[in-house]
């Protein structure tokens, strides 16, 4: 038997602890666990259970409980949500209590319904009008809840349906930024390796084909087509890489672009100019991601396409807020942005359109290409929405 608090009486003690419990918790079952216990005490409970209803609303799912014997919980883990007492809690959005727990028994089929506990009640956890579960007590012989408390076990029921609304939006806002990231990496994984393989995959009879007729001079041509392609496929995957780790960089996105220039100088051979005057810029996290993720895709177009000896990277200020510019001196719009079917010019303006950024690619003067990003951005500082 759980202790008892004042008979009847709602001990200011418990409130303060049911309260910081449902404000501390920020896993579910951490939550739940906070919350039930004081819960049970300040009902003078034997026990008690939360039941989280299914997104199917098919039926109830055990996700915490204090008081019940493993094989009780074992029994209650999953229940139709039209079961019993509890079904009509559901159904009907009231608090319902029951001394018929002859439903409960045959469903458990152990000795602690109708016999430890004698009475039960449930009280549906809601929010907006939607019901999200119910959580029970349960009661031995000569107890169950006074008028006082039964009117605040209602109250907690709908600050704890709030409190699971909140979570479940949390967590579908989390499934639709995983399930975007995910879209974007495999785009960038396609236009890294599609075209690539392709063209190995064109190559490879005609190599097969050289060799058996002993052409060696086209056979060592294609071998290097072959090795030069798989080497930028190779490349590009280790790119892509790059870029998801240095996500969450320390320093933000001043820092990553430093390493992001410093990296592309020793790899590529390109003599690349960090230019930064705006050494101060800060944006959102997902912000910065997208704008990390633009001049890495210039840069590469750089590296496989423009055939440049020099390329600048330059931070400065814009009447509009702040400019990223992408220089080279190759071989020009056309080289840079790469061969037909190629898609990176177009994710870098998918990732611009969601920064409210405006992107540009144009001839540079005395050669080459110019890739410019004017970001809304106010005093070096926002969250380019």
């Amino acid at each position: 038997m759980i202790a008892d608090s004042a008979a009847g009486g709602a001990d200011p003690a418990i409130l303060a602890e049911i309260t910081a419990g449902l404000a501390a918790g920020q896993e579910l079952r951490e939550l739940l666990e906070r919350f039930l216990e004081p819960v049970v005490r300040l009902a003078q409970a034997q026990g008690g259970a939360v039941r989280m209803l299914s997104l199917a609303g098919e039926g109830f799912e055990l996700v915490s409980s204090i008081g019940l014997a493993p094989d009780v919980e074992k029994q209650e883990h999953w229940v139709s949500s039209h079961c019993g007492f509890c079904g009509v809690a559901s159904d009907e959005a009231r608090t319902v209590w029951s001394t018929d727990l002859s439903a409960c028994a045959r469903r458990s089929r152990g000795a602690f319904f109708g016999r430890e506990c004698r009475g039960a009640l449930a009280v549906p956890l809601q929010h907006r009008g939607r019901v999200l579960g119910v959580y029970n007590l349960f009661f031995d012989a000569g107890h169950q809840p006074g008028p006082a408390v039964a009117p605040l076990l209602r109250s907690v029921g709908d600050l704890l349906g709030l409190a699971l609304d909140h979570l479940r939006l949390e967590a579908e806002h989390m499934r639709v930024t995983v399930t975007q990231e995910r879209q974007r990496m495999a785009g960038e994984v396609h236009d890294a390796l599609a075209q690539n393989l392709a063209f190995v995959k064109l190559r490879l009879p005609l190599l097969r084909d050289a060799i058996e007729t002993h052409h060696d001079q086209d056979a060592l041509r294609y071998l290097d087509e072959v090795r030069d392609t798989v080497g930028d496929a190779h490349s590009s995957l280790r790119e892509i890489i790059t870029h998801f780790r240095t996500r969450g960089e320390a320093g933000g996105l001043n820092a990553a672009l430093e390493s992001l220039a410093a990296r592309f100088g020793v790899r590529t051979g390109i003599a690349l100019q960090l230019i930064n005057r705006m050494p101060q810029l800060r944006m959102n996290s997902e912000a910065e991601a997208d704008v990390y993720y633009i001049v890495q895709e210039a840069l590469a177009n750089v590296e496989h396409h423009a055939r440049a000896r020099h390329g600048w990277l330059r931070v400065e200020p814009a009447p509009a807020g702040a400019e990223i510019r992408i220089e080279d001196d190759g071989v020009g719009v056309a080289g840079a942005s790469g061969s037909p079917g190629h898609h990176g010019v177009e994710i870098m303006r998918e990732r611009a359109q969601r920064l409210g950024a405006e992107l540009t690619l144009d001839a540079r003067r005395g050669g080459g290409t110019v890739v410019r990003l004017v970001l809304p951005v106010a005093n070096g500082e926002g969250g380019a929405a």
